[in-house]
């Protein structure tokens, strides 16, 4: 009894009872079912009642194995439209970026032109863009110009207003202390009003990188002479009946965006990782 009760008991350390969870830990984010599940469950629920709808509202909605059939049997076709619609949208969302950044620069230094801009700014943000699209048909022909124009309309406010606030929302404590050590207006745009508008910017950019896809759909199914683009497919699949077609473009058109979406909610996390935003862990 003796031996047995002085024998050592079976060595239990802190790294060992650590183990598990440390494992856990270390267990990539989106291997984790907390993170994949939830979405799986609602994607499936989704196909589900997708699939109940096809049948009972079979004018409205076809099935998911007609919308994949479609993209299966000719994926060239999507993919070739698919690329002239990312191109219009990129690049009038470049332009949008260019133009409402100088604005938003000159209008956080200056407060006339903050006053003369900001309504016409407000006016064109209102504007019926299908309305104008035929008359930029008119004004610049039938090539990409109507649709980079529409396009860059559709960013253009979202951006000047989310840069525009970030620049003039400096803590006044830190204005106060750089005017003590006397910094040049370049210096404090350049060190304290960028860095405090980045995060404004990635929100814009959520914001309007989705809707540039949607911009370039809607300059192409609206401004007449477009040839390729998912928009003029949309509309043709509209004009002969195939809802198929339709669906498998807007499916296409989803995965744009959510694409587009991810990769700059990625460069956000690496640029902004200083920010109060991303300084604590997301589980």
């Amino acid at each position: 009894m003796t031996a047995l009760a002085d024998s050592p008991a079976p060595a239990v350390t802190r790294e060992t009872t650590d183990a598990a969870p440390h494992r856990q830990r270390t267990m990539p984010k989106f291997l984790r079912p907390s993170r994949w599940l939830p979405l799986t469950i609602m994607i499936v629920l989704l196909a589900v009642l997708w699939q109940i709808g096809s049948v009972t509202m079979p004018y409205l909605l076809p099935p998911l194995s007609a919308i994949g059939e479609t993209l299966v049997g000719n994926p060239g076709y999507y993919l070739t439209n698919a690329w002239v619609t990312l191109q219009e949208a990129l690049l009038g969302l470049v332009f949008a970026f260019i133009a409402s950044s100088i604005l938003a620069i000159a209008i956080s230094e200056v407060a006339v032109l903050r006053r003369a801009i900001m309504p016409i700014a407000v006016v064109l943000n209102v504007t019926p863009l299908v309305a104008i699209a035929p008359a930029l048909v008119v004004a610049f022909g039938f090539g990409p110009e109507p649709k980079l124009i529409v396009t860059a309309i559709i960013c253009f406010f979202p951006i000047l207003i989310n840069v525009s606030v970030g620049l003039r929302s400096v803590p006044t404590s830190v204005v106060q202390f750089y005017t003590t050590v006397a910094a040049s207006r370049a210096e404090m745009l350049w060190h304290v009003r960028v860095p405090n508008a980045l995060p404004y910017l990635f929100a814009a950019l959520k914001i309007v990188l989705p809707l540039s896809i949607v911009g370039a759909v809607v300059a192409e199914m609206f401004a007449p002479g477009a040839a390729e683009g998912l928009g003029t497919a949309i509309s043709l699949a509209s004009s002969n009946n195939k809802l198929s077609v339709i669906y498998a473009s807007i499916f296409i058109l989803a995965v744009m965006g959510a694409t587009l979406l991810a990769i700059v909610t990625a460069v956000e996390r690496r640029v902004l990782h200083w920010h109060d935003s991303h300084s604590a862990s997301d589980d």
